[in-house]
């Protein structure tokens, strides 16, 4: 069972992990807007921003599930469920969410989900 230390150490992880994806997100929001008020001058130009803006759109995307995926962690923290699975509500082994802080599943649930 996790105690009042690992849970502050993987709390602030988990606040410090948010504040910068959301620092990156705004960034990344900012960096494409401007992108799309330059003047393109030729096709190289389109399909240079169109290449951007997909790897962009990727990163953005993968950062907002991972984000979700902490406040959800922050969330169980509050209602004292961090470090439990959600599938067999067994303890989380600590190696493992110290690997990925905002894990869901212990390894045994994680790979009957990866499976399925």
């Amino acid at each position: 069972m996790l105690n009042a230390t690992d849970i502050n150490f993987f709390k602030r992880a988990l606040e410090e992990r948010k504040l910068k994806i959301e620092k990156n997100l705004n960034l990344t929001s900012v960096e494409m807007t401007d992108m799309r008020r330059n003047d393109l001058r030729d096709e190289g130009d389109h399909a240079s921003m169109s290449l951007e803006t997909a790897v962009d759109n990727a990163i953005l995307d993968q950062q907002s599930k991972e984000l979700a995926e902490i406040e959800l962690a922050l969330d169980k923290i509050e209602n004292n469920l961090y470090g439990v699975c959600e599938m067999c509500e067994d303890e989380i082994n600590i190696e493992r969410l110290k690997v990925k802080i905002f894990a869901r599943y212990c390894i045994n649930c994680r790979e009957i989900i990866e499976k399925e």
